[in-house]
């Protein structure tokens, strides 16, 4: 058996002796841990230290051990309309299956199975969950989070929110300096 780089102590990182390598054997485990640095999209996060929930189910199958499991979070973020600051409850599931260390070299057919960098291998008995919880709250965060369904926004010309500008908010008529030169050729057509 080689021995593990994983460190048992992190809160990520399980510990499956006790499934047995015994196909059909499960176990669940719920833990409260901290987010060692900040799972986030450029616009919403769940920041470094913040506590999540993780509910798993570990199953026992043939090629190792199955990961179904669910993340909560509270995950903070910015109106991508706004810009108010907003946070709310996030849950992600995920479901990955950890191969045993054997089958890390050769499959059943002895191709090798080295160039395929998406699966994930046990390390000893221990598996880590920190990429698999990462990859699925990342892909969980909302790309444009909002405040409401229905924010109005900031005013494009001055930055003030809509939601409280009133409705006679404006800025009357621009032209846009761009097409300021055909305007002055339109008013005049007969300088040329």
């Amino acid at each position: 058996m080689t021995q593990s780089r994983l460190d048992p102590r992190d809160p990520f990182v399980v510990d499956t002796r006790s499934l047995g390598r015994q196909p059909g054997s499960m176990r669940t485990v719920n833990r409260i841990v901290n987010v060692p640095e900040a799972f986030a999209t450029p616009m919403a996060s769940i920041p470094e230290g913040a506590e999540v929930e993780l509910d798993l189910r570990l199953e026992a199958v043939m090629e190792g051990v199955l990961v179904t499991g669910t993340v909560r979070g509270r995950m903070t973020a910015e109106c991508s309309r706004c810009l108010d600051p907003l946070s709310e409850d996030l849950e992600a599931s995920y479901q990955e299956l950890f191969h045993y260390e054997s089958d890390e070299n050769e499959s059943a057919d002895g191709e090798d199975e080295d160039e395929d960098e998406e699966d994930y291998y046990l390390e000893g008995d221990l598996l880590d969950l920190d990429p698999v919880v990462r990859d699925a709250v990342v892909l969980a965060l909302p790309l444009s989070p909002l405040c409401g369904p229905d924010c109005p926004g900031l005013c494009p010309e001055c930055g003030v929110k809509l939601a409280e500008a009133g409705p006679d908010h404006g800025h009357g008529e621009r032209i846009d300096p761009r097409w300021e030169a055909l305007r002055n050729l339109a008013e005049d057509p007969g300088e040329r």
